[in-house]
């Protein structure tokens, strides 16, 4: 895991800065810097647009006794995608706006509920 956050640490900010240099070249610098902030704000209202969806369904979950591990998946999902959305650069704003289709938050979902299923505890009285 360490190795994995390491390699992250140093290729994002490399990617970062060379899409940075390569659009800036192409269309300038303030309207790179413009795109990056709209794409910023865009991000932050669709995150808590999307959020305050994942908040209704988690209530809605809990109300009729059901456990809510889709709606808290999909909340962690979606702070990460505001993380990445605010973070400025290309690179992260396209992996942000991936994480926050509903079709990547189900495809995460999908791959946690596949790994955590055999680590489910059954709530039994060994006793009787």
């Amino acid at each position: 895991m360490f190795r994995i956050l390491l390699v992250l640490f140093i290729a994002v900010p490399l990617i970062e800065i060379g899409l940075f240099i390569q659009v800036g070249g192409w269309i300038g610098l303030w309207p790179t810097l413009l795109i990056v902030l709209l794409t910023a704000v865009i991000g932050a209202w669709h995150v808590r647009r999307e959020g305050l969806g994942v908040i209704a369904r988690l209530q809605h979950d809990l109300a009729s006794g059901r456990p809510p591990a889709r709606a808290l998946v999909e909340g962690a999902v979606l702070l990460v995608a505001g993380a990445l959305l605010l973070t400025p650069g290309f690179f992260t704003d396209a992996v942000g706006f991936t994480l926050l289709t509903p079709w990547a938050r189900d495809k995460i979902f999908q791959t946690l509920k596949r790994r955590v299923m055999p680590f489910e505890v059954i709530d039994q009285d060994p006793f009787g």
